[in-house]
């Protein structure tokens, strides 16, 4: 049993700027620890706009963890998860992170991998702030991602959204994290965990395997890419020796050794230069992972990527839940729970996500996660 406790308003965030001199051309590193204090020098009204959230303690199952105890980046016994971190998707972000805490078994020890755009209009140090003056106990640190890396590669794509640089950081998780990080779950900003993390950490990447999500083998694959694509032997023959399923890239189990061995953010490159000349796809980062890794990913249970609740990626219109059971929500797609709520047109799906969100418009607003009880898996 986690137990829950609230902490004092009363909080210090302990910042301080390590450069990763590994990565020179990837990102800088915020670190962040938990801390006590006053808070201030922060500009403490402007993080009013969420909720400080409830604080989530391991439970007697947990490995014991000394009191005072510094946790680094580097320690792999905890759950390492990365998500990126920008202005537009951080009431997202910080849904997600409550979700992953709320319903985690040993919820200290889970660590987050933030990975923040170099000029987002509210600054990577800001939004560091942010998520410690929400999550005080929160393990994490912040890395900063300089868009120049990927800018170039970058081609049009059918929704405007999908072409912020930050959507392809996850091609350089194996650059951007420090090299100490082996192993890491890839979380998008917009889902919400319902089930314990550990169960999906634990899973096993077999043999050569170098990513684990769920695959979907009766989609139809061909509608991935274009008829330039098919039509070019030299091109589709990349799939001639497996059996390609689709998997979408918002939930991924990723061994990181593997990943930098294989030189795999190279070939993922090398596909996007060729979508620049060639124009071979529609989306935007997923088709390079498709040419990658598709028909070698670990199968993992569906129900951990109950992906496609924003609709589609022009109408963004309401879907209904896939038949099975679930451990993870996936507003993938144009439609954003949070959105659709401020807008006053949510969808049904929509209201599973809002006992997570922490946001508040004004200082005198409730928390409505306390008056909902969250979706069990």
């Amino acid at each position: 049993m986690v137990r829950l406790r609230r902490r004092s308003l009363s909080i210090t965030a302990v910042v301080f700027v390590s450069l990763a001199l590994q990565w020179p051309l990837m990102c800088l590193g915020i670190r962040s620890f938990p801390g006590n204090g006053d808070g201030a020098g922060f500009g403490i009204e402007s993080f009013s706009r969420f909720a400080e959230a409830p604080e989530y303690r391991n439970g007697g199952e947990c490995p014991v963890k000394s009191v005072g105890d510094l946790v680094s980046s580097c320690d792999q016994s905890l759950v390492h998860i990365a998500m990126t971190l920008d202005s537009e998707y951080l009431r997202g972000s910080m849904a997600a992170v409550h979700s992953v805490l709320r319903h985690a078994s040993c919820p200290e020890h889970v660590f987050f991998h933030f990975i923040a755009a170099e000029f987002d209009p509210m600054s990577p140090r800001i939004l560091s702030q942010l998520v410690r003056s929400t999550f005080p106990s929160l393990n994490f640190k912040v890395y900063v991602f300089r868009e120049d890396t990927v800018i170039n590669l970058i081609s049009s794509s059918i929704r405007q959204a999908l072409e912020n640089p930050l959507n392809y950081a996850r091609n350089y998780l194996g650059d951007i994290l420090d090299p100490c990080v082996d192993r890491v779950i890839y979380l998008d900003s917009d889902v919400i965990l319902v089930d314990d993390i550990h169960k999906l950490w634990n899973i096993t990447l077999r043999g050569n395997r170098v990513i684990g999500a769920p695959e979907y083998c009766h989609a139809n694959f061909t509608n991935y890419f274009t008829d330039a694509f098919w039509s070019d032997p030299s091109l589709s023959r990349v799939f001639e020796t497996r059996k390609p399923c689709y998997f979408n890239t918002g939930v991924m189990v990723m061994d990181l050794v593997k990943w930098r061995e294989g030189h795999y953010r190279r070939e993922i490159e090398k596909w996007m230069e060729v979508q620049r000349k060639r124009r071979i796809y529609e989306l935007g980062s997923l088709p390079p992972f498709l040419l990658v890794f598709s028909g070698e990913v670990e199968a993992v249970d569906h129900r951990w990527n109950q992906h496609g609740l924003g609709g589609d990626n022009v109408k963004g219109s309401c879907r209904a839940l896939h038949p099975g059971p679930v451990s993870l929500l996936h507003w993938s797609g144009k439609g954003k729970p949070w959105l659709r709520i401020e807008m006053k047109k949510p969808c049904a799906v929509d209201y599973l996500w809002e006992p997570y969100d922490l946001y508040k418009p004004d200082r005198h607003r409730r928390l409505r996660h306390s008056h909902h009880q969250p979706l069990v898996g």
